[in-house]
């Protein structure tokens, strides 16, 4: 793909395909899937974000529920059918959306039992890496085959984990989980980072829960920390990233620097 000139950044060399996954529900996961592609996006690279929670939370922080038509759902059972059909525009310039709805939720049942399931995201997305830097997955709250289907098709996994009491309880899961991956359908699946999200640094108790996390993961651990923040939660009803939201808030701040960091790391 070679450099652009001055006004464009490096086009990556392949597609980065980056899965945001925790398996604990209310880490951050569609904050972070939704602000990392869209931060990505603002940089100048092409982004694709693909919502396979079947909650649709990543899909309705940029489109309204009806506007969303074709779903990861069909992108996933139908494979005659084009991608590139089923991709919406978002507001944000070179951010584009692969919608989910709530039919997604059958897919498991669908996939049981079929010899490519873990494949088939990896085997889908062949055709949509030849037109975006980076695809972002946001993953839903469970360790099921859609999970392992964005971890078998995923270059990166980036780990977002709550400031909290119970922060590192299941983590043990998802890193067994990326273990079993690398061992057979993804060898190279690489663990990009963690992200310590919804932090509130004026207690010792998030002190405390930073200390432990970067125990467990070391330089892993991004050096950006995502605070707890009312504008954060806002943004989403108004359809908006937290960029044009809310562009002077601490979320911004911290998101833009995540994103930077991501980038030095890939």
């Amino acid at each position: 793909m070679g450099t652009g000139n001055g006004h464009h950044p490096r086009r990556l060399d392949t597609c980065l395909v980056i899965a945001v996954a925790n398996q604990k529900g209310g880490v951050g996961k569609t904050t972070t899937s939704i602000n990392l592609a869209a931060g990505l996006a603002l940089r100048g690279r092409r982004v694709l974000l693909l919502d396979l929670d079947p909650q649709a939370n990543s899909t309705l922080s940029y489109l309204p529920y009806e506007a969303a038509g074709l779903s990861a759902y069909d992108f996933l059972m139908d494979v005659k059918l084009d991608p590139v059909t089923i991709v919406q525009p978002t507001p944000v310039p070179g951010l584009d959306l692969l919608p989910s709805r709530i039919s997604l939720a059958k897919l498991e049942s669908r996939l049981v039992g079929e010899f490519d399931a873990p494949y088939r995201l990896k085997d889908r997305l062949e055709a949509l890496r030849r037109v975006y830097d980076v695809i972002v997955i946001d993953t839903p709250p469970t360790l099921g085959l859609i999970t392992v289907n964005a971890l078998v098709a995923a270059s990166h996994v980036l780990i977002p984990i709550q400031s909290s009491y119970f922060a590192m309880e299941g983590t043990d899961d998802l890193l067994e989980t990326i273990d079993k991956v690398k061992a057979r359908p993804n060898p190279n699946l690489q663990v990009l980072g963690v992200v310590i999200t919804l932090h509130d640094k004026r207690t010792a108790l998030a002190r405390d829960i930073y200390r432990q996390i970067y125990e467990v993961f070391g330089d892993k651990v991004f050096e950006t920390v995502i605070s707890k923040s009312v504008r954060l939660e806002e943004s989403p009803a108004y359809r908006e990233s937290i960029f044009t939201f809310a562009p002077q808030s601490s979320g911004a701040v911290e998101y833009a620097r995540l994103c930077e960091e991501v980038l030095r790391r890939v």
